[in-house]
């Protein structure tokens, strides 16, 4: 899509989120993301609707919550909103249930969590910043100069997979595995008309059977390191995991919604910011890119705006455990509530200039992409760090990127996120 097409697509979208009743208004809608035309649907919500009720859904009603200081008192409240069953708009199939820490609550999810943290705590963090750093130059120096090239591909899915391998200990030559899993995790399922999306093979068509069964080669794959683990522990997530007091007796289902857990949170949200950040810096705001190769100290500021301003995980989802009112709205008792992050981080009220990519922002911290309250983000330091570290090389090296036309977005209301960034590194005269 050239910019001439996106601009009246945008256009069409403002004028249309603007003149359809307030109840027809459905920001669950993957296609608003897919095509970059949500921004409206939300403005008007926070406005008009800031506690919307969707009555009518393929997966039941939902309320929107569109503003940031509503979105907190949602997310700091676990007693009155619940995590449980689910944290997706869609409700899980009643014979595939996946329980994962994430959609529980106290004491399960505390003792789950605390098993797994140890991965991401600072004294792990400053073991593998120096490894981050060496494959990030290695990836930066085998890029191809002169020459068009898929951002997405060549740099943030194999950094971040990289990453999330040595979280794992996960076999090196396999590692695009985690790349497919994720992306098989968090793909819309076909709907009846959808193209259908292909299988690992490129060939086989993906259909709910199919899903499935790849999950399930999934966990069959994990548990052969289970079981070495688990007679050889070390210092990575699947040995954390045999070996938790709290976790060594999942059955499969939570062994596999656990993974789908661990492998979405250190793989999908970090590759989509990273991307976010060459598209912001190198096409939307080339006076912030400007800014930034001036001051390299702003870099940590520059990887916090790129995570409010792309916020890579579009949605949270609670269920209310009793009547509860919000900005003068009752939800009822077993309601789904869905916290948009995405658009709490562009409420006016509370961000200054929100819209725009600023990284000299004052409180530049001051975002939702991380979530608050028992369910913060245990990963969110690792995030930073990625960004961190590819931002101070791209600064060793490339004067400039260009990006050459408009990325090609995910199709979904939960991961914010690109397949392909096409970009050009000129070569120097």
């Amino acid at each position: 899509m050239d910019d001439g097409s996106l601009l009246n697509l945008q256009k069409a979208a403002r004028e249309h989120a603007y003149s359809i009743p307030l109840d027809q208004i459905n920001v669950a809608d993957g296609m608003l993301f897919k095509n970059d035309t949500h921004w409206p649907y939300f403005e008007r919500l926070r406005k008009e609707a800031p506690v919307h009720l969707q009555k009518e859904h393929e997966f039941g009603p939902y309320w929107s919550i569109t503003k940031y200081n509503d979105i907190m008192a949602v997310d700091t409240n676990h007693e009155a909103f619940t995590s449980e069953p689910a944290i997706t708009i869609a409700e899980p199939d009643a014979d595939f249930q996946l329980p994962m820490f994430i959609a529980m609550d106290p004491p399960k999810h505390d003792a789950q969590r605390k098993t797994v943290s140890p991965a991401v705590a600072p004294p792990n963090l400053a073991l593998m910043a120096p490894i981050i750093r060496e494959r990030a130059a290695g990836i930066l120096d085998s890029l191809p100069i002169g020459e068009e090239f898929d951002w997405v591909d060549k740099v943030s899915i194999e950094l971040t997979t990289m990453t999330l391998a040595t979280l794992f200990d996960f076999p090196w030559e396999d590692r695009r595995k985690l790349t497919y899993w994720s992306d098989l995790i968090t793909a819309p399922r076909p709907q009846e008309g959808d193209a259908v999306p292909m299988a690992e093979d490129g060939v086989t068509p993906m259909d709910e059977q199919y899903w499935r069964g790849e999950l399930f080669k999934m966990v069959e794959y994990f548990m052969v390191l289970w079981h070495e683990r688990a007679k050889k522990p070390g210092n990575d997530l699947i040995s954390m995991l045999a070996h938790g007091e709290s976790t060594k007796n999942m059955d499969t289902m939570e062994f596999m919604g656990n993974l789908i857990l661990l492998i979405v949170g250190g793989n999908d949200t970090t590759r989509n910011t990273m991307t976010a950040s060459v598209y912001a810096m190198a096409k939307l705001f080339p006076e912030q890119n400007r800014i930034l190769r001036a001051n390299h100290n702003l870099i940590p500021n520059m990887v916090s705006e790129t995570i409010r301003w792309q916020t890579p995980l579009a949605h949270m989802r609670r269920n209310a455990t009793r009547d509860v009112e919000i900005n003068g709205t009752t939800i009822p008792k077993g309601d789904k509530v869905i916290m948009w992050y995405v658009s709490g981080n562009r409420d006016d009220e509370v961000i200054e200039r929100p819209n725009e990519y600023w990284i000299e922002r004052p409180n530049v911290r001051r975002h939702l992409s991380f979530g608050f309250g028992i369910h913060r983000c245990v990963g969110n330091r690792l995030a930073e760090l990625q960004l961190q570290i590819i931002w101070e090389e791209i600064l060793k090296r490339f004067p400039e990127i260009h990006v050459t036309g408009e990325p090609t977005r995910v199709q979904s209301a939960f991961v914010k996120g690109y397949d392909k960034l096409p970009v050009v590194i000129p070569r120097r005269a």
